[in-house]
């Protein structure tokens, strides 16, 4: 996962961001499938407070047959948003796998460009807590989530190669 982008401090959109001159721990390991099939790009970033903005792209494909982003999709953005900020708080030392996610679906998402945000809200060392938001361009809110999540040692994942299409 490429951190490329960061929102400018004077900013309030994603679509005027500015690149990130210093490297992440997420320069460190490939984008996985299901982040590129969610448009999934870095938007800005603290490591420190374990604290990230993503931008996701809601394809068509997504809809729903009320014409809506299905929530399935929401809800792995969310996953795809709260999971980097343990990685980036931690520098890469641990990734995290989902005990569970809770989500409340406040608006429907339309196609587009979808913003999520995550924060680590406490970790140890096994287990994390975390929550994130997903909004519109506009700043429309369309659902929240907290997890907690297995935090598992880097080195005990044995292949983070990319998965090619067969």
């Amino acid at each position: 996962m490429t951190a490329t982008l960061a929102a400018s401090p004077n900013s309030a959109s994603p679509d005027t961001a500015s690149p990130i001159s210093a490297p992440t721990a997420l320069d460190r390991i490939p984008m996985p499938p299901s982040a590129a099939l969610l448009g999934w790009h870095m938007l800005d970033h603290d490591a420190e407070r374990g604290w990230v903005r993503v931008g996701f792209q809601a394809r068509p494909e997504f809809r729903n047959p009320a014409g809506f982003v299905q929530g399935g999709m929401l809800v792995a953005m969310l996953d795809d948003t709260m999971g980097p900020a343990i990685w980036l708080k931690t520098d890469g030392a641990l990734f995290s796998t989902t005990i569970d996610l809770t989500i409340s679906f406040l608006n429907p998402a339309n196609p587009g460009l979808l913003i999520g945000e995550a924060s680590v809200v406490q970790h140890g060392r096994t287990i994390a807590f975390l929550e994130g938001r997903l909004s519109d361009a506009q700043g429309r809110l369309l659902c929240r989530a907290t997890a907690s999540a297995r935090l598992v040692p880097a080195g005990r994942i044995t292949d983070t190669s990319p998965v090619s299409a067969a």
